[in-house]
């Protein structure tokens, strides 16, 4: 019934199996990969042809976690899953960004790869078996992709690079880099580091780069016993239309890139295109034009214009040289009630950045395959179509929109204070207010301006820049500081981010076949002055965070007690807690270890309730000083509320340096008076003395003597 076919080759000392013929057969392809016990299932269909006045290439990846596959049942009142979650979506583009060069120019057909993980053993990631996978599916299926390709992670431990780490080793590594790529150059790259230098990034890449090559040769081994025919590609030769178009174009063309504005700059070449459009529709009479197939044409004419200039001299559109990076403007504090804010401008890119201090109780529930766990940093990342000077639906946030924060997230979530050192819940809000090139490294600059200015004690600051690359055979040029046209007409989106120590963030996607080590290499050297003159221009805004939080922010103060008093201080139902928050305004929170996080804006706030809770579950100590409330007046004396709720004496002869006849003679009930306690008789009683108190000052007497 089933015609199977299964390969399995060691990768990083685990065995990996690729088996398809059993599962989803009706797809065009489909793969059941397993690594260890994580198993997932890929699968691909692409239409049988296009549909009429497409003029792009429609794929689709989307990978899904089934919570089954970790023995859980979903959350929430429908009980299964639902809409991708923040983890999926970013590994569906993990997946998409190598493949999607790979498929033949031309190919249009609508096509799907739906990535399912069956099992998860906690220990392997399912990630990077997903991407294998689906490169798998697609080898066999006929469909026309120009793979396979292989990925892996790599990890940076004890100052050795580790292929494919496991979960549970992630935690002390230095680094988290994904590459992807073919069994000849590196297509995708995708990273978290701390601090690391150009180097060891560059290591890093190339050792994963190794690390897949047997992935790849076990697809093609799969491929050679089990892959389907190619389909049929009968793609129309377009190469005297492309030469008519580029006749008439060119000359205004070269007219209209020579304009370093960018709005006038773009309706300049629309105005050429319809022009090109017009003269086309007149030669051709009834017959008439495919729009689609011209304007792709078009945009062919312009890649060659711009791509030709810098190459041939040097010359980018807006003037610059390849390594200059533009105008950049740096603004902290602009937003009075904000806890901290910020406005970085680079050229046509601005970013209007945001910071928000909050406490434990504004924590983030993530809930995943490998457990729920609490997230202290949010990065949100905007980008509404004013920005580029155009309409556009507003709504949640699309799969770029989540991409581009989590770079940014990436990019400063290593220079963090610890959240034990800092215990604040910390949300990042970048609305993208122009657009030109790059606005995720320009978030990231904003991102570090901001909570700089919000009082948070990076390690370091950290700024980001976007690298370009223009190619044809041999020659190549590698550009500083991209515009958003030369990232669409360009090779290559290269951005790197980082302090000015190392990188603590990389990423990398290829429109080409791939590129080598060389390229790699002057990209990132040349990042890396990019990001230091950044840094410089930030400088003169901030260099370094603010002394004091913002003024609108809360205040935490962390205190401990014994885990034997929680109890006591939670109290009945959570009775006490309760009183504790509704009496002083202050937030409290109390962990099983017994760490008490107070905060409020209001430092009065705070020190009320570190009072209250001390009094619950603190003791007082033989020689302090305290500041009481004398409660009760006696023949022999007057009992003073000291700490919290306990009481105790001060004898007659303690009430004053000289002979005391009566003891309202010294005091009266609601007197605020202080108190040295001397210690304890043999019934455990507390002996409080006011005549060794300095009443004025609450000064140790004996001392100052």
């Amino acid at each position: 019934m089933f015609d199977i076919h299964r390969v399995e080759v060691e990768w990083a000392g685990r065995p990996l199996t690729l088996e398809t013929g059993k599962v989803a057969r009706q797809a065009d392809g489909a793969v059941l990969a397993t690594y260890g016990e994580t198993k997932v299932l890929a699968t691909v269909v692409a239409a049988k042809a296009p549909k009429p006045g497409q003029d792009f290439f429609p794929l689709t990846v989307n990978y899904q976690e089934k919570a089954f596959a970790a023995g859980k049942i979903p959350g929430g009142f429908f009980k299964r899953e639902g809409r991708p979650s923040e983890h999926e979506t970013l590994t569906s583009r993990l997946i998409d960004r190598p493949i999607r060069p790979l498929f033949v120019d031309g190919f249009k057909c609508d096509t799907q790869v739906v990535i399912t993980v069956l099992s998860h053993d906690m220990e392997n990631a399912p990630d990077m078996l997903a991407m294998v996978a689906a490169s798998a599916a697609l080898t066999i299926s006929g469909i026309p992709f120009m793979g396979p390709i292989g990925g892996a992670r790599v990890g940076y431990i004890n100052g050795e690079y580790v292929l494919n780490p496991l979960i549970d080793d992630m935690p002390e590594s230095a680094l988290d880099l994904v590459v992807a790529g073919t069994s000849e150059a590196v297509l995708m790259v995708e990273s978290e580091a701390k601090e690391l230098t150009e180097e060891l990034m560059l290591g890093a890449v190339m050792f994963g780069f190794k690390g897949f090559q047997p992935v790849i040769d076990a697809i093609v081994k799969l491929a050679e016993t089990a892959a389907r025919e190619p389909r049929e590609l009968n793609l129309p030769d377009h190469s005297e239309l492309a030469a008519r178009v580029k006749a008439l174009a060119a000359d205004e063309l070269t007219a209209a890139y020579a304009i370093r504005e960018k709005t006038e700059r773009k309706n300049a070449i629309d105005a050429v295109k319809a022009k090109v459009m017009e003269t086309l529709a007149a030669e051709a009479g009834d017959a008439g034009i495919d729009t689609v197939v011209v304007g792709g044409l078009f945009k062919e004419a312009e890649a060659a214009i711009v791509r030709g200039a810098i190459l041939d001299n040097g010359q980018r559109i807006d003037g610059r040289d390849l390594k200059t990076v533009r105008p950049i403007v740096s603004e902290a504090g602009i937003l009075p009630r904000a806890h901290g804010s910020a406005l970085f401008t680079r050229g046509e890119t601005q970013a209007l950045v945001v910071a928000t201090l909050g406490t434990n109780d504004d924590e983030q529930f993530v809930d995943a395959l490998e457990g729920t766990y609490k997230s202290t940093f949010m990065l949100h990342y905007n980008f509404p179509p004013y920005s580029v000077g155009e309409t556009g639906r507003m709504g949640s946030p699309g799969r770029r929109e989540i991409g581009h924060g989590k770079l940014a997230w990436r990019a400063v979530h290593p220079l963090l204070p610890p959240h034990h050192e800092f215990p604040y819940t910390l949300r990042i809000v970048s609305e993208i207010t122009e657009s030109n090139g790059s606005s995720s490294m320009a978030t990231v600059c904003g991102t570090s301006l901001a909570l700089m200015d919000a009082g948070v004690p990076l390690k370091a600051p950290v700024a980001g820049i976007a690298m370009g690359l223009i190619k044809e055979g041999d020659r190549f040029a590698v550009l500083s500081d991209i515009l958003g046209d030369e990232d669409h007409l360009g090779d290559m989106d290269f951005k790197v981010a980082g302090t000015a120590e190392g990188v603590t963030s990389l990423q990398m996607d290829i429109k080409i076949d791939g590129i080598t080590e060389e390229i790699m290499k002057v990209a990132l050297e040349q990042a890396r002055d990019g990001r230091v003159h950044i840094l410089g221009e930030m400088s003169s805004a901030l260099s370094e965070a603010r002394a004091e939080l913002g003024e609108h922010a809360p205040r935490i103060e962390v205190m401990k007690i014994p885990v034997d008093k929680i109890r006591e201080v939670i109290g009945s139902g959570g009775k006490v807690i309760r009183e504790i928050v509704e009496k002083t305004g202050a937030k409290v929170n109390i962990e099983d270890d017994g760490t008490v996080k107070i905060a409020s804006a209001d430092g009065k706030a705070i020190k009320a309730a570190v009072n209250w809770i001390n009094s619950i579950a603190a003791e007082p100590e033989v020689g302090v000083i305290y500041e009481g409330r004398v409660v009760k007046t006696v023949d022999f004396g007057a009992f003073v509320n000291f700490f919290g709720a306990k009481d105790g004496l001060v004898h007659i002869s303690q009430l004053a340096p000289q002979k005391v006849a009566k003891t309202t003679d010294v005091v009266k009930e609601g007197d605020k008076v202080w108190v040295k306690l001397m210690g304890f008789d043999e019934r455990g009683k507390v002996r409080l003395s006011m005549k060794v108190v300095d009443q004025e000052t609450g000064k140790d007497i004996a001392a100052d003597a």
